[in-house]
């Protein structure tokens, strides 16, 4: 099985963070390849970064040529994965429903520790969409950019674990859930200090998209992500119209190699 992990930002070093946490929950067998956009923020902290993500993200999965079996988005929210599934057939999983979902169950009630105080109600509209919000105890946000996660990991354990405490101890939480790619690897840290699950969104994706696959399933392709009506679309892909890459012989509106 072959699972693509996509950073939603273009920083090289969380990729790196990101990669070696989905090969580290995969299972024996499992491919991951990692991969980061052509273009877009080196992080995503706001609505602009996401949305210029979403469109970066589906670029760079529409654009990779060799068989895979699912898809795992390693952005803490929406960055694209709706568009994405009605490109392809694969399943595409993200970090922030997975963990959610792994969280209820094994726990009555979960919190989200996250970045910047600006991403916490974007985090609650996607629980809110997913309808993974009644269960959602709070979300909490850490004070420290993306970027100064990847950069200084000990202030992340540090500040995380101020605002899980908070979360357990005031809101009830029985569940932490990292609120950021870039937070892998710092749920022992948090659990030793708190003595809850903690789980990390890429490890729960990925465990998710290798069980949708054992089953035998795809995204359905009936009616809310079926393909997009063929037409004219301007600079698409847009890494290959600002020269990041090369066209490809699977370019279009639907391109891509799920297998």
């Amino acid at each position: 099985m072959r699972i693509i992990v996509v950073n939603v930002n273009t920083s090289e070093s969380m990729t790196e963070v990101i990669g070696e946490a989905a090969r580290r929950h995969a299972s024996a067998g499992t491919e991951i390849i990692a991969l980061r956009p052509y273009f877009g923020a080196e992080a995503v902290d706001c609505n602009f970064e996401s949305y210029l993500s979403a469109v970066a993200v589906m670029d760079r999965v529409t654009g990779y040529d060799q068989p895979y079996d699912a898809v795992v988005l390693a952005g803490f929210g929406e960055h694209g994965r709706d568009g994405l599934q009605e490109l392809i057939e694969a399943p595409v999983v993200e970090i922030c429903e997975a963990s959610a979902h792994v969280a209820l169950m094994i726990s009555r009630a979960y919190s989200v520790v996250t970045t910047l105080q600006r991403s916490v109600s974007a985090i609650e509209d996607r629980l809110r969409l997913a309808g993974l919000s009644d269960r959602c105890a709070s979300v909490r946000a850490s004070g420290m950019s993306t970027r100064e996660v990847d950069e200084d990991p000990r202030g992340a354990v540090r500040a995380v674990v101020a605002e899980a405490r908070k979360a357990v101890e005031n809101d009830h939480a029985e569940a932490i859930c990292l609120g950021c790619a870039g937070m892998a690897g710092l749920e022992e840290a948090i659990t030793t200090e708190l003595h809850v699950p903690v789980i990390d969104g890429v490890g729960a994706a990925v465990r998710l998209a290798e069980a949708v696959v054992g089953l035998g399933l795809r995204t359905s392709k009936v009616s809310t992500y079926a393909p997009p009506e063929a037409k004219k679309i301007t600079a698409w892909p847009l890494s290959t119209a600002l020269g990041l890459r090369p066209a490809a012989a699977g370019d279009g509106p639907a391109g891509g190699a799920a297998r």
